[in-house]
């Protein structure tokens, strides 16, 4: 009886990881680059202009050269661009 349980136990953690995993593709198409409305230190990556390379490094807010991930779709209401400006 208690190896049926192990078992049945361990069939509902595969069950329930494997529908994580598979929302997560979802999740991310999901979100969208936002240009311009991350905060100083608040940037989700490099700049697109080359001023750093890594998340948390921008030094001014709304740089147009930064991001931030964001909705689908509210980008714009935001005030951001979807491009980095050039």
């Amino acid at each position: 009886m208690k190896s049926s349980k192990v078992l049945l136990a361990s069939a509902l953690g595969a069950v329930v990881t494997l529908g994580a995993l598979s929302a997560a593709p979802a999740m991310a198409a999901e979100k969208e680059k936002c240009y311009g409305i991350a905060s100083a230190g608040k940037n989700d990556c490099a700049s697109a202009t080359g001023s750093h390379s890594c998340a948390g490094q921008a030094t001014k807010d709304k740089d147009p050269g930064d991001w931030k991930y964001v909705a689908k779709g509210t980008c714009d209401k935001m005030g951001g661009m979807l491009t980095p400006k050039k």
